[in-house]
């Protein structure tokens, strides 16, 4: 076995398809390879786009799941658009490391939850939230990335009309 270190600035530098390579390494030598996922096969199961509707309704389901509840508002997050159609695609690992999980199953756990919760929503046992590539990636409906970012901008807005101005505010006696 021969072993090589590279700086994180070596690496930063490397080529895109270089630090991919890396970063598989990596993850298959921590064992943190995502596992398959446990929905329908692929044939039967399609990806929505999901509305700002579809998405109140999945986060009504999962409430009580506060781990899945931030692996949903993770996808408020710009991805990466890509394909024909396209889907936005999200690193699993940066799910992972962003909802403060410990293990990639946690995060497909969550992603499982969110699934089920949408077939619920939409009456349609082959509707998927999410699917996955063979590279550690979870894919959406850009629709459904719009949407979840609108659910979390029109719940903010909301709370903050909940709350005090600091110009409302009584001063206290003197």
């Amino acid at each position: 076995m021969t072993g090589i270190t590279l700086t994180t600035e070596q690496i930063r530098n490397a080529p895109a398809p270089v630090r991919q390579w890396i970063e598989q390494e990596v993850i298959t030598s921590l064992g943190l390879a995502p596992r398959p996922p446990v929905a329908a096969p692929v044939q039967t199961a399609h990806l929505v786009a999901c509305s700002v509707d579809d998405v109140a309704g999945v986060l009504e389901h999962i409430r009580g799941t506060f781990p899945a509840v931030n692996v949903l508002f993770e996808f408020g997050r710009p991805g990466i658009s890509y394909g024909q159609p396209a889907v936005m695609t999200f690193r699993l690992m940066d799910i992972l490391h962003h909802t403060r999980l410990h293990e990639i199953g946690q995060v497909m756990t969550c992603l499982e939850m969110i699934n089920q919760a949408l077939t619920v929503v939409r009456k349609d046992p082959s509707a998927r939230f999410c699917g996955y590539d063979n590279e550690g990636h979870c894919l959406i409906a850009p629709q459904t990335q719009a949407s979840i970012a609108t659910l979390w901008q029109d719940m903010m807005a909301r709370q903050q009309a909940q709350q005090p101005n600091a110009n409302d505010r009584i001063a206290p006696a003197a």
